[in-house]
């Protein structure tokens, strides 16, 4: 039987769900949700319905996952706990700072509907957030480093995207070589979130838009780039087109840290992704999530996880015979 599976917004991450069922025989899309008009949506599996987002609710019976593909920013903590009431749920909330809080309205729904709902889905917070938990796990005595880029944030693009006057915007995290280069050769610098990263936003403005107001709008933004150096660009909607139509990214994990009874060993941990696209990954590690999310339903265990509450088994099509044969 294949898992039965909606997507909430068609996007580029909707787009990149789609692609990624395809290569997953055990799943089929049943239905994409939108909030512009269906006959206006034109999607790639022709065996799946493309409906307004009102007509979810009449879709319970008939989904086994609904993989929310919204922006972080106004999104998915409205929809995630609204729509982790009525079906096991996948979504990719990324604001580190209010996974937390996020955590606990999505729990509290998900519980009231008897149903499963897996949050902060992808590689950060995902397989970054993993990586970050066994390394301190195995190297207790140490510190971790993340760095992400050079990149497009989708969240940041769509938070500035957000902001009244733009039109679009692509924006860029960059990591500081300088300090990358420190913590590899093991000098384990106290760097400040201002010293790891900078952020570069290209931006399209609305014809007649303040674009003082917008720039500060941007660089004073909490959670996103008020603790950055930020740097804004307005350009034309050709330039962007022309210069950042694609939308990769990466990064890294790294952890330092020592072992012996006097700390006399010295260990770097390191765990990288160089991404060719950020929203079909992502959509790769979620997809694999959607199949946890229906196997811990079926198992009764309700409510809201992380990635760090599911066992890696959950996430593979494999048998535990095949894992234990071919991985292992």
């Amino acid at each position: 039987m294949s898992i039965r599976i909606g997507i909430l917004g068609y996007g580029n991450l909707g787009r990149g769900v789609e692609c990624a069922l395809r290569q997953n025989p055990d799943m089929e899309l049943k239905a994409v949700f939108t909030r512009r008009d269906p006959a206006d949506v034109k999607i790639l599996t022709q065996t799946a319905q493309v409906c307004h987002v009102d007509q979810a609710p009449q879709w319970t019976d008939r989904l086994d996952v609904m993989i929310l593909c919204g922006g972080s920013a106004t999104d998915l903590p409205v929809q995630t706990p609204q729509y982790a009431e009525l079906f096991n749920v996948v979504d990719s909330f990324d604001t580190h700072a209010k996974i937390p809080e996020h955590f606990a309205h999505v729990d509290a729904a998900a519980k009231k509907g008897g149903k499963t709902a897996v949050i902060s889905v992808g590689w950060d917070p995902g397989m970054f957030s993993l990586n970050r938990m066994y390394a301190n796990a195995i190297l207790p005595q140490g510190k971790d480093y993340t760095f992400w880029g050079r990149g497009v944030s989708q969240g940041h693009s769509d938070a500035i995207r957000r902001i009244a006057g733009v039109k679009d915007a692509k924006q860029y995290t960059i990591p500081v070589d300088s300090a990358l280069a420190a913590v590899r050769a093991g000098e384990n610098p106290e760097l400040t979130t201002r010293q790891k990263h900078t952020r570069e936003c290209f931006v399209v403005a609305e014809e007649g838009a303040d674009l003082d107001r917008i720039e500060t709008e941007i660089k004073t933004m909490p959670n996103y780039f008020a603790d950055y150096d930020t740097t804004v660009h307005f350009i034309s909607e050709e330039e962007l087109k022309r210069d950042h139509s694609g939308i990769p990214h990466g990064g890294f994990v790294l952890r330092s840290g020592s072992t012996g009874w006097e700390q006399e060993h010295s260990h770097l941990i390191e765990y990288s992704l160089k991404l060719d696209s950020n929203p079909e990954f992502t959509a790769s590690v979620i997809v694999a999530y959607a199949r946890a999310a229906f196997r811990l339903s079926g198992e009764g265990a309700h409510g809201c996880k992380t990635v760090f509450d599911i066992a890696p088994a959950y996430l593979s099509a494999k048998s535990g015979e095949e894992l234990r044969a071919t991985l292992l």
